[in-house]
């Protein structure tokens, strides 16, 4: 989490580290973004992505809350890899 989503040096999470950040996540505390997005995902409606080789994913939309206060839109994208039964986060944006 902290070396993608909330790192500005991250030739991907760069700018993903720049919206977090507005919202008051920082890497110190990644934790608390890690906590917010397992929250995101258990409430708000799961759309499934046809499955791959590599496993099933699924799309979460929804607001976030975050430490300022503030609720944006983001989405969510989890994997059930195919050797597992353990969702994981691939990534997360804003809408």
């Amino acid at each position: 989490m902290s070396d993608y989503l909330l790192a500005f040096d991250h030739p991907e999470g760069a700018s993903k580290a720049a919206f977090f950040s507005r919202f008051g996540f920082t890497a110190d505390d990644w934790q608390i973004l890690a906590e917010a997005l397992i929250f995101h995902a258990a409430t708000h409606q799961v759309s499934f992505i046809p499955e791959s080789k590599f496993g099933t994913k699924f799309q979460i939309d929804g607001q976030v809350l975050c430490p300022d206060g503030c609720s944006p839109f983001i989405r969510t994208i989890w994997i059930i890899d195919a050797d597992n039964d353990t969702p994981r986060l691939v990534t997360a944006y804003p809408l």
